[in-house]
């Protein structure tokens, strides 16, 4: 038997090989050999050469018979071991095959592999580029971080500088209203001296009618009143030290006045905003106004008793008596009608016709409330409506009828402009008035 590989589908099979010349020249031995063997154990016992020859060619029979069947069974087992190792040889085709398979999936995979190394290769590239970038970044952040840091300690001085200077103008706001204090304290005991001159003005007067009665009396009885007139010229010339000491004063009351007129120019400047203080300060010029108008009677009174009952001892008095309330400038400087007007225009007047309760409302609470976003928010929602809407269909309003915006919000706090203020709170009082009535 041969083995013969087939290179077409790489399989390998077992096929017997021919007999060879040195197998047929055994089987003649053999042959020989037996016919020998039987002829010779044969002819010993009865040497007879024919049955001895007829044995010989029995056994040569039976040998190569056999011979022949040792053969026949040994080229079956030999089929049978060819068979078994054909179908070994198939399994170990197959096995290779599939062994090639796997080694080119393997070199496939082996490829992919590679070109998965050069994938991670470049991304890994790119990774340390962006890890270089990022360095770089880090690096400028950190500058900026150090520069933030500086503008943060420049920003934390202003905020100490302005807190200094806050409390600097909180100093010199408690000063402006110890002096106002202060003030005010001068004018009630300024108003204390005239309620006790008013006792003696009435005696005064009681005194008057008392000497116009003894003027009488004098003219008839002279002789008798000599020693009197002496008396009363003693009396008129305390009454002169008194006035004398009204006049001094007066001149007080001018300087206060001067000093406050000083005090209150500081005040107009640093509190323009303050509209509130100036309706209280409108109040107290009114009583001021009353109070002036009520001592100017009664120094007019007291001057012309003292005229009567002396007229030469009076003649330089005349001229500071003309100036007798130290307030009249300061009253006309703070004239309402002039600083707010009599009447709104025609068209502020059509603007809070068409106003509606709900943006009034909005309105009121903007000028009473320092911080109106609350109420607002209330009156937007009562309203089912929000607070910029309100806001912009008051706006909307305003512009149409008198060419403007009315309310504006800076830094989440609403207010009026302040061009347009005065005659928002006119518009409120007259509201106020026509819902009163």
């Amino acid at each position: 038997m041969t083995l013969i590989t087939n290179n077409a589908n790489n399989l390998t099979t077992l096929k017997p090989r021919q007999v060879q010349p040195t197998i047929f020249s055994y089987q003649v031995v053999l042959g020989i050999a037996a016919f020998s063997v039987s002829f010779g154990l044969s002819l010993v016992p009865s040497w007879d050469f024919s049955k001895a020859f007829l044995t010989g060619i029995i056994t040569v029979l039976a040998t190569y018979c056999a011979a022949f069947l040792v053969d026949k069974r040994r080229r079956t087992d030999e089929l049978r071991t060819i068979g078994s190792l054909q179908r070994r040889i198939r399994d170990i085709e197959g096995l290779k095959s599939r062994i090639f398979r796997e080694i080119q999936q393997l070199e496939e995979y082996r490829s992919l592999l590679y070109k998965e190394t050069q994938q991670l290769e470049n991304q890994i590239t790119e990774c340390r580029n962006q890890r270089d970038n990022l360095h770089r970044d880090i690096g400028t952040l950190s500058a900026q971080k150090k520069q933030i840091h500086s503008d943060i300690y420049n920003l934390e001085i202003e905020c100490e500088q302005l807190e200094n200077s806050n409390l600097e103008l909180n100093n010199s706001y408690n000063n402006l209203i110890s002096e106002k204090r202060r003030l005010e304290l001068n004018c009630n005991a300024t108003r204390a001296e005239i309620n006790q001159i008013q006792p003696q003005i009435d005696t005064l007067k009681q005194e008057k009618q008392a000497l116009e009665n003894d003027v009488i009396l004098l003219e008839r009885l002279k002789p008798q009143l000599e020693q009197k007139l002496y008396e009363l010229r003693l009396e008129i010339q305390t009454q002169e030290i008194k006035i004398v000491k009204q006049n001094d004063l007066l001149t007080q009351t001018t300087t206060t006045r001067n000093n406050l007129e000083n005090t209150l120019s500081d005040l107009q400047n640093k509190t323009l905003a303050q509209q509130s203080e100036v309706h209280q300060l409108q109040n107290q010029i009114s009583l001021l106004q009353e109070e002036r108008d009520l001592l100017q009677n009664q120094v007019w009174e007291l001057l012309q008793q003292v005229e009567t009952i002396t007229p030469e001892a009076l003649p330089n008095h005349e001229d500071s008596s003309l100036e007798l309330f130290p307030f009249d400038e300061l009253l006309d400087t703070f004239d309402p009608k002039k600083h707010y007007g009599e009447d709104l225009p025609p068209a502020w007047s059509n603007f809070l016709v068409s106003l509606s309760d709900e943006k009034i409302k909005v309105l009121k609470a903007i000028i009473e409330q320092d911080n109106p976003l609350e109420s607002i928010k209330e009156i937007a929602e009562a309203n089912n409506t929000m607070v910029d809407v309100l806001i912009d269909a008051i706006n909307e309003t305003a512009n149409d009828m008198i060419g403007g915006l009315i309310i504006v919000t800076n830094n989440q706090v609403t207010e009026i402009v302040e061009e347009h203020l005065i005659n928002v709170k006119i518009m409120m009082t007259k509201y106020a008035e026509i819902s009163s009535q």
